[in-house]
């Protein structure tokens, strides 16, 4: 498998931030870790066994970043402070690595741009793949987003402002209009949100935003595993195959 790492200085976050670049063609793929995860956690989990067939076919060049979870999500101090932590590192995704991986595709295979940039992520990379997906439908029309919670209650609980809302997206998609343009960009692209209900597993927000799906006519596909699918790698292994064909 063709790799590539690099890192540089970002302005939007104030520091150095890694990346790994795995294949060497067609549609890029944007992974982001698990909580307080790095780059490298698709290569230490296995997940690149999984997606192998489709990299080494040339069906997609995955990228891998860095999180930014240890002073957001995870850290203790003042809310308003962290959910505005995160959105530098937002931006960082936004206006520096989405750019990077557009002309990474372009220059290796005269990747356009259409169709977009698939988002992907198992657990707190779910929840900001999937923020990701619902916020910038212009820079993402793909979606896998494995066992993850999509409510601000999980990183900010007992606080809400104007950005913990615009990164939570059971509230924002909750309050979307049902003629807001970005619903037809929605249903225009591929987005898949699987959960289990065994062990480890969160299903409420899932279940909240299937239900705002259906009100909102919002075409994403939920899939909702059994009883014994639990929160683990060994289930998202399983996942990844069944549905990354018909997003791809």
């Amino acid at each position: 498998m063709q790799t590539y790492y690099t890192k540089w200085y970002s302005p939007s976050i104030g520091k150095e931030m890694e990346i790994k670049v795995y294949g060497h063609a067609d549609r890029p793929v944007l992974f982001v870790p698990c909580q307080d995860g790095r780059f490298f956690d698709f290569e230490s989990f296995k997940m690149t066994d999984v997606w192998e067939p489709w990299i080494e076919s040339g069906q997609c060049m995955v990228f891998a970043i860095d999180t930014l979870d240890k002073e957001t999500y995870s850290a203790t101090y003042e809310s308003f402070w962290r959910i505005r932590r995160h959105e530098q590192w937002f931006s960082y995704i936004c206006n520096e690595v989405v750019p990077f991986m557009q002309a990474m595709a372009n220059e290796r295979n005269g990747w356009t741009g259409t169709p977009g940039c698939i988002a992907f992520g198992c657990s707190l990379g779910a929840t900001h793949a999937a923020n990701l997906y619902f916020r910038r439908p212009d820079l993402f029309d793909g979606l896998l987003a494995l066992s993850g919670i999509y409510d601000s209650e999980y990183g900010f609980p007992g606080y809400m402002d104007e950005l913990v809302y615009a990164n939570s997206p059971v509230h924002y998609l909750d309050g979307m209009s049902p003629d807001h343009p970005y619903i037809q960009q929605y249903n225009q692209h591929k987005g898949v949100i699987v959960v289990g209900q065994g062990p480890w597993e969160v299903t409420d927000s899932t279940f909240a935003l299937r239900d705002i799906f259906f009100q909102k006519g919002i075409n994403v596909y939920v899939d909702i595993w059994g009883h014994d699918v639990a929160h683990d790698w060994d289930w998202w292994y399983k996942q990844v195959p069944v549905h990354l064909p018909n997003i791809l």
